[in-house]
């Protein structure tokens, strides 16, 4: 039997949710409930109360779509779920799948046991949850883009084989905000973690038949709810109060220790998947509205997982910003990488526009404000291509970056290696000034620009260098998923390899290719993993591999060792040579230094910028009011080239020269095995040999 909710104050159609509205804290207590469902005339709301029975009262207001009414009194931890009114039940409350609220703060998996030879049953409900949390002296660390640092990890595959982390942490919330994970990131020297997403979800119905599991977790099924399988097995036990503590404690921890804390969240589809599976939430509560859908009344979908929610529907947006306040006001996370970006940003007729509401209420909101919000800039549906074209505010992957570093790096050397040609350093001296070509007209400057080279999606480091082609064929998809356009280069074996040779031109090529990254102007993003030569064994989609294949191990091998050591420097030389520039670096282009110069250390004119016989450059980078240059000297050739560097008369004429003569002093090289701070320093206009295939970096 259902009861109307006889309210003991008016209810409200805001917030939308379950939200207590009397009683002591932590005991029994009316709520106002409140959802958007405007395909149901009338819907209720069932709770389980106390003795473990269900109840449900119909919620009487109606305004603009909004179901709301006060209802309890609700327990605290409460499941509870909407049906609406007068519709048959499918199936016992407490065992099947009723609607999910939008706003759940937590979801909970209800297995049923299966009669006769059936399977298990599984069913979602929402948690009623109210939480409070001791946030101590801890703050957001709010660091400048320009000193950010990003490292992308999986909460999961980033502590569950590390050593010495405590077994039952490993895998967790807290394994990741354990002194030693906390101690390891801030030696590497990176500033932000950006973590895979930890909203909770669902596997794809393909991947049970094949004993796979959704590692990534790009399936949302609770935008509002922590993923409760990575949580300690103890805060599993007690309850999602308890996962919702251990969350937040480790945001606490990393935030102690200086990190910032970036989620990636997938706004773009939901977990309910294809137009013909049964409906577990928006679906339910209204498809039409909720789904972008073409005129004969099918899913448009740009995401490639079955549906796009539709961001030219006021209430989309308003979800989505909910959502996003949430995590910054009650779990105080710093910032969000978009998934698939692009979906959240197309108007009524699915055209991409940077004036989108969404792009521009998140951007104007005060609650968000100082956050970083960050556009996987791309999607599958039409001009899904948009790297560049976010407003100001937004910064974007820069996936031109990616692919210009790998073919300079690994498929021009492939190419030169079998007697071809390469590109010329137009591309690549573009990516390393900040990419001005693809973010200026945005009104954005390098700053703007996430600079990658690789990501969870695709190869590893240092399986850019060791495979030409994927090798997925343990995600059961007959090694058709992933894809083929990888611009890397095995160095003539392919795989795993004991040839000292090859293994010594693998490193030479990661190193490269970690310099590049680590030097340019923009905001550089590590995977987790790649700072030692982490690989997947050529696997470059991983998505379903929730296993050793994905996880990271940490090696202590001397090659692991020799690549850790050259991250760290790399990232010591980047950090010490930003603290020696105005603040403003490399935001006023005005005030930014770059100057290009040939071997000889002349400057470089526009015939030798074409030319792809000139693979040899020098970079001279520093700032107006600056007291610390940089010169870094790119050698994509395959021989030994003698470099003049800049004279000092050069560097008097280009406005750089502060003394007479200036000293260059070595301070990187990807030739050498070994640290190179120890050697002697040159003067302006000495002659200097650099190793074929290598960058070398001076502090002058």
């Amino acid at each position: 039997m259902v009861n109307h909710a006889r309210s003991p104050r008016p209810s409200r159609e805001f917030p939308l949710g379950l939200h207590a509205i009397t009683g002591p804290q932590g005991r029994d207590a009316h709520a106002n409930a409140a959802v958007w469902a405007p395909a149901i005339p009338s819907i209720d709301v069932h709770w389980r109360r106390t003795d473990g029975t269900w109840t449900s009262e119909t919620l009487v207001g109606l305004d603009g779509g909004v179901h709301h009414g006060v209802v309890g009194p609700v327990s605290p931890g409460s499941l509870y779920a909407f049906w609406p009114t007068g519709e048959v039940l499918p199936g016992t409350v407490g065992q099947a799948q009723l609607l999910l609220d939008p706003y759940s703060r937590a979801i909970e998996v209800v297995d049923t046991p299966p009669e006769a030879d059936e399977p298990t049953s599984r069913s979602y409900y929402s948690v009623f949850l109210e939480h409070a949390f001791d946030w101590g002296p801890s703050e957001r660390p709010h660091t400048p883009w320009r000193d950010t640092v990003i490292y992308e990890a999986h909460v999961k595959g980033l502590t569950k084989l590390h050593p010495d982390i405590p077994e039952e942490l490993r895998g967790t919330y807290a394994g990741l905000g354990h002194p030693v994970m906390i101690a390891y990131l801030r030696d590497l020297g990176v500033t932000a973690v950006e973590l895979l997403p930890i909203h909770f979800h669902l596997d794809e119905p393909h991947l049970e038949p094949l004993g796979l599991a959704n590692y990534w977790g790009y399936n949302t099924l609770g935008f509002f709810s922590a993923h409760t399988d990575y949580a300690t097995a103890a805060a599993r036990a007690a309850g999602p109060a308890a996962v919702l503590d251990e969350f937040k404690g480790m945001v606490r921890a990393l935030h102690e220790a200086g990190l910032e804390v970036i989620l990636d969240v997938v706004y773009n589809h939901t977990a309910e998947g294809e137009q013909h599976r049964p409906a577990l939430c928006w679906r339910g509560l209204g498809d039409l509205d909720y789904y972008r859908h073409d005129h004969a009344g099918h899913y448009v979908d740009t995401t490639g997982c079955g549906n796009s929610l539709d961001f030219s529907q006021p209430r989309v947006v308003e979800f989505a910003l909910d959502s996003l306040r949430y995590w910054v006001e009650e779990c105080q996370v710093d910032g969000f990488r978009f998934d698939l970006a692009v979906t959240l940003s197309r108007d009524e007729h699915n055209a991409f526009t940077p004036r989108h509401p969404f792009l521009v209420a998140a951007g104007a909101s005060k609650a968000l404000r100082g956050t970083k919000l960050i556009a996987e800039p791309w999607d599958i549906g039409p001009d899904g291509w948009q790297t560049g074209r976010f407003p100001v505010g937004w910064a974007d992957w820069n996936d031109g970056f990616r692919d210009t570093v790998r073919d300079f790096w690994l498929r021009d050397i492939a190419a030169l290696t079998h007697g071809g040609t390469g590109s010329s350093p137009a591309r690549l001296a573009g990516c390393l000034a900040g990419s001005a070509d693809t973010f200026a007209h945005s009104g954005r400057s390098a700053l703007a620009s996430v600079n990658l080279v690789t990501a969870h999606d695709g190869f590893t480091l240092a399986d850019l260098t060791a495979y030409e082609r994927k090798h997925n064929e343990a995600n059961g998809e007959g090694n058709r998923d992933g894809h083929n356009d990888n611009r890397s280069y095995n160095h003539g074996v392919e795989g795993r390899t004991e040839d000292e040779g090859v293994l010594a031109a693998r490193e030479r090529a990661a190193r490269n290719v970690m310099a590049s990254l680590l030097i340019s102007l923009g905001v550089p993003m590590l995977t987790a993993g790649d700072e030692f030569g982490r690989t997947q064994a050529g696997n470059n989609n991983a998505y379903c591999q929730d296993n050793e294949l994905a996880w990271v191990h940490w090696p202590d091998d001397a090659a692991s060792r020799r690549l850790l050591g050259s991250t760290r420097t790399l990232l010591a030389i980047r950090r010490a040579f930003l603290a020696e520039q105005p603040p403003s670096f490399p935001s006023r282009g005005d005030q930014s230094t770059l100057l290009w110069f040939n071997a000889a250390g002349l400057p470089m004119t526009a015939q030798e910028w074409e030319d792809p016989r000139t693979r040899t450059v020098q970079l001279i980078l520093g700032s107006v009011g600056g007291t610390v240059n940089g010169l870094v000297v790119i050698n994509g050739s395959l021989e030994e080239t003698r470099i003049h560097l800049p004279s000092a008369w050069i560097l008097q004429q280009q406005g750089v020269a502060r003394e007479q003569p200036r000293t260059f002093r070595p301070v990187f090289d990807s030739a050498s095995r070994e640290p190179v701070s120890g050697r002697a320093g040159l003067r302006s206009g000495e002659a200097d040999a650099v190793a074929a295939d290598s960058v070398r970096i001076y502090r002058c």
